[in-house]
């Protein structure tokens, strides 16, 4: 590295030692350390009786996921075959939501879900319901999905615009159907955009908070509303908090590096 590059670079190391290796450094030392700051195991052991609410978070967190993968492949696609002002256009409405605030949209899905909301009230037109839909699971995967969509349409769009129509056109008169065309062309091709979706939505997804307690209630929380409790409500434990927090990490570094090996392998055998 020469002198100039480094000299570019030395405000992103600054940056990420006091912005990433400091606070992971201060997170390990209290996950292994008590309140009289002694070494000690307990508190992953106190994370680990959690086990059932880390399984429902990445339980949750991989059925949005792939509800996401599967509304936004097609989308990602249909855009990819526009032309250059209307997939700006389509993009502008597609991260239109995302300039409200998140807790703003999050409130009206609560309205909206709700006995009395709209939804219920169009299906009792039609003589059903009214169904009991907010305070449960779905919803909580409704609100993961509707937030996080958008950060899997992009990378799919970018991946697939790299794809030449011809290749689809060729594929199409050799005899392959549509299902064969999306099995054995589009989906190979854009695996760079679905480990990179995958990995945008699965993170923020097996550690939100603000969603499964708003929509979820009291009977869904996550593994990121009892961090948040940990370190903010009446519970208030920072050994705990960290030691749940390092165990997500792992978690979440595990499935990063598994998407990543995928898209490695991948890319080596279209090579």
């Amino acid at each position: 590295m020469t002198l100039n590059n480094k000299k570019l670079a030395a405000p992103y190391l600054v940056w990420m030692v006091l912005f990433t290796i400091v606070p992971l450094a201060i997170v390990v030392y209290y996950a292994f350390t008590d309140d009289a700051g002694n070494f000690t195991l307990d508190n992953l052991a106190r994370a680990g009786g959690y086990s059932s609410v880390f399984a429902r978070s990445l339980m949750l967190a991989l059925v949005a996921t792939v509800i996401c993968l599967v509304l936004a492949f097609p989308v990602g696609y249909f855009l990819s075959r526009l032309r250059v002002n209307k997939q700006r256009i389509m993009q502008m409405l597609i991260m239109m939501p995302m300039w409200m605030n998140f807790l703003l949209r999050t409130y009206a899905w609560m309205g909206l879900l709700s006995v009395n909301g709209p939804i219920n009230t169009i299906l009792g037109f039609f003589g059903i319901g009214p169904f009991t839909m907010l305070n449960t699971s779905g919803a909580v995967v409704l609100g993961m999905v509707y937030n996080y969509i958008p950060y899997m349409i992009l990378p799919l769009y970018t991946s697939m615009t790299k794809i030449d129509a011809s290749i689809v056109e060729a594929a199409e008169d050799l005899g392959a159907n549509l299902f064969q065309t999306l099995v054995r062309v589009l989906i190979p091709m854009s695996v760079p955009g679905i480990c990179t979706g995958i990995t945008m939505v699965f993170v923020p997804a097996v550690s939100t908070f603000a969603i499964s307690r708003m929509l979820g209630g009291g009977s869904n929380l996550l593994i990121g509303d009892l961090i948040e409790m940990q370190f903010l409500g009446n519970s208030y434990n920072l050994n705990v908090g960290s030691a749940m927090s390092l165990v997500l990490m792992v978690i979440v570094l595990l499935c990063m590096s598994f998407t990543s090996s995928f898209d490695e392998e991948e890319m080596e055998g279209a090579v």
